[in-house]
């Protein structure tokens, strides 16, 4: 499936998405939080989480139907649908709030950081006050098992962020903390997002594990890719300076790779940037480049994305063909042609 033909599908339901929260937050009094909320929820984010709850509560309904009782595109989904769908774009929304925050990021897809505007206080409050909305509609749309779903999600979430600083700090070489990192960063919450789809329209439980599984590889496919990005991609589309995680220090994949295959002085030459200032990284970005590419950080990050996508593509094989099925397929394929 073409980009192109993708984001045509996909758009109409992105537009429902943007209309259902800006109905959300019609409700916010102080003018100065629906501000920051606005500027950090529509200021270009793909909508990826809250339209493959979408697709994955079609898939499952049409999957239920008998032979020849409707079509798919007949199948129109209820507004708490909608609703709980995008609990996974304000919990994605306020942990991109936080990060920015903890990273002292001065740049967010190209714009300037809430943060940089408002300030820390105010950011983190604004961040906070989407979490709390996220779960009372998990609460309230949904049922326990919803919540219970959405909050381990959001768990896996924060214990990840405390491992990934830890694994800075220590620098750790381990591709398994590195896994464990993006998995409760990344695939935890787009895992439960295709989960939640599978739950609201009954799914067996068969078909609920095999889309929070679509849902984990797509997501660590997602971030393999986005730290190729950033050394690879440019600051036009991605919105952030090349190297910029070499320069905070984040142990990403090409890099891990990397150093476990550098010896000698430039093993000693990483590990001594990696033990210094981020002023010093940033001074020798252009020197870590080359380095990567000798020692296949690259092509070994891009294989691992690529299988990835794979997994994720074969965890749909229980599910007969459809369009919500295509449409899951070519998003992940998306993945690995994505510039941003």
């Amino acid at each position: 499936m073409k980009k192109s033909e993708l984001l045509a599908l996909l758009q109409p339901e992105i537009e429902v998405i943007d209309t259902t929260m800006h109905q959300e937050f019609a409700s916010i009094n102080n003018t100065l939080l629906k501000e920051i909320i606005d500027y950090a929820v529509f200021n270009g984010g793909k909508r990826i989480r809250p339209l493959l709850t979408l697709l994955a509560a079609r898939l499952c309904a049409f999957c239920k139907m008998p032979k020849g009782v409707g079509k798919e595109e007949e199948l129109t989904p209820p507004i708490d649908l909608y609703r709980l769908a995008m609990v996974f774009e304000f919990l994605h929304a306020a942990s991109l709030l936080h990060d920015d925050v903890i990273d002292n990021a001065t740049q967010r897809r190209g714009k300037p950081s809430a943060n940089t505007i408002w300030g820390t206080t105010h950011v983190i409050l604004a961040g906070d006050f989407l979490h709390a909305s996220a779960m009372t509609l998990a609460g309230t749309v949904g049922d326990s098992s919803t919540l219970n779903i959405i909050g381990s999600a959001t768990t896996a979430m924060i214990e990840a962020e405390f491992l990934q600083m830890q694994t800075a700090a220590a620098k750790d070489l381990s591709e398994e903390n590195y896994f464990t990192i993006l998995r409760g960063k990344t695939g935890a919450l787009i895992g439960s997002a295709c989960e939640i789809g599978a739950y609201f329209t009954d799914a067996e439980n068969e078909q609920q594990a095999a889309l929070r599984r679509y849902g984990d590889a797509l997501g660590l496919a997602f971030q393999v890719v986005d730290d190729l990005l950033d050394y690879q991609g440019y600051p036009e589309n991605t919105g952030k300076a090349v190297g910029n995680d070499f320069v905070e220090g984040k142990m990403t994949l090409p890099l891990i790779y990397t150093l476990q295959n550098a010896e000698g002085d430039e093993k000693i030459f990483i590990t001594h940037l990696l033990d210094g200032t981020p002023e010093q990284r940033q001074e020798h970005i252009e020197d870590i480049y080359p380095l990567i590419e000798k020692h296949e950080g690259f092509a070994y990050s891009r294989k691992g994305a690529e299988t990835l996508v794979e997994t994720a593509i074969e965890s749909l094989d229980i599910f007969k063909d459809c369009q919500a099925k295509k449409t899951l397929i070519g998003l992940a394929r998306y993945v690995l042609t994505r510039e941003k």
